[in-house]
C-alpha cells in the first residue's frame, strides 16, 4: 500500500491536504482504486503494447479492467472482454491489424468481430459475420482462462450494468 504524503492532497477529494482532513481520523488507509477507476487506464495504449508484442511473436497476457489481452509466440494479439465474451484480433502472424477501438475519457468503445467461449479446454470463437467457428489454435488457454476467472470475480455485477450500454444508447 502506498504511503500518503502529509502535504499531499487528501484521498477523500475533500480538496485540502491530507495533514489538514483525514490525517486526523485515526485508522484511515488510503482505498484502492475500483474497477471502474482502473478502466481509466487507456486501453489504446494496452493494445499498442499487444501488437508490439505480438510484432516481436513475444506471449504476453495482461488485464485491465474487463479486458484480457495477449499476445502469442506465432505473432497473434487478441483482445477479449471478459463479462460479454467478445473479442477481436490485434495482430495475425506478427503483422498488426486495423484495431477498431473509439476511446475518450467517458467511453471504450470496440467493433467486436467475434464471441469466445472455453469449450473442451480450447477457446471456440464464432464470427459475427457469418457465424463461421473455429478454436483459437495458438491460445495459452490455461493462462487466459485463468485471467477471465479473476477478472470475473472481481469486477461486481452493478458495475457491470453501468459499463455496458445498450446499441444505439448514449
Amino acid at each position: 500500500m502506498v504511503k500518503i504524503g502529509r502535504n499531499q492532497k487528501c484521498p477523500c477529494n475533500s480538496g485540502k491536504k491530507y495533514k489538514h482532513c483525514c490525517a486526523r481520523l485515526e485508522g484511515v488507509t488510503q482505498r484502492q482504486a475500483t474497477p471502474e477507476e482502473q478502466m481509466k487506464i487507456s486501453l489504446l495504449d494496452s493494445v499498442r503494447q499487444t501488437i508490439e508484442h505480438a510484432e516481436q511473436k513475444k506471449m504476453e497476457i495482461k488485464e485491465l479492467g474487463v479486458f484480457t489481452l495477449f499476445s502469442t509466440e506465432q505473432g497473434n494479439g487478441w483482445l477479449f472482454e471478459v463479462t460479454q465474451s467478445d473479442c477481436v484480433q490485434l495482430a495475425k502472424d506478427g503483422k498488426p491489424l486495423k484495431v477498431p477501438i473509439d476511446e475518450n475519457p467517458e467511453t471504450i468503445e470496440v467493433e467486436w468481430s467475434h464471441t469466445f467461449r472455453l469449450v473442451d479446454k480450447q477457446f471456440e470463437l464464432c464470427a459475427y459475420e457469418g457465424k463461421t467457428r473455429e478454436i483459437l489454435e495458438d491460445c495459452p488457454v490455461k493462462e487466459v482462462a485463468a485471467a477471465i476467472k479473476r477478472i470475473r470475480k472481481k469486477v461486481p455485477k452493478s458495475l457491470l450494468q453501468q459499463i455496458h450500454l445498450e446499441s444505439g444508447a448514449s
